[in-house]
């Protein structure tokens, strides 16, 4: 099973270089990128770190720099988009952590319900039922 966890995005007041346009939900997910280094095309199969409605954080052997155009695809849809590097982190191991923008917004490109505008992850409860509670040891 895939674990998800939701940013939350930032309340008015706060600085707008940590506010965010959709929630940013952490997401191990395959993906394909096609592209070209120079005039070299490549396609490269990589795993998200992370996914909004904007696009995804993931990390790639290829070099990249910030500005050039990607196509990202979901190999489960077969669905492609343009999507632009609009950050390039540390590299590590031979791959570096790319930040890829959707030429346009496109949530429904990841098949995953994203929360709610409201939704805060710190306010999530452990519920414990009565079932379980006082349970005998085994």
């Amino acid at each position: 099973m895939r674990e998800m966890r939701a940013s939350k995005v930032p309340a008015a007041g706060e600085s707008s270089s940590d506010r965010r346009r959709s929630h940013r939900v952490q997401i191990t997910m395959p993906v394909l990128v096609r592209g070209k280094n120079g005039e070299v095309p490549f396609t490269e199969e990589s795993l998200t770190v992370s996914v909004n409605a904007h696009g995804c954080m993931l990390r790639l052997a290829a070099k990249l720099v910030r500005g050039q155009e990607l196509a990202i695809v979901n190999p489960k849809t077969v669905e492609e988009l343009p999507c632009i590097v609009t950050f390039i982190g540390q590299r590590d191991s031979g791959k570096t952590e790319v930040g890829l923008e959707f030429i346009e917004p496109s949530p429904l490109f990841w098949r995953i319900t994203f929360p709610s505008e409201d939704w805060d992850p710190a306010e999530r409860k452990h519920h414990t039922t009565s079932s379980t509670r006082g349970l005998p040891k085994r």
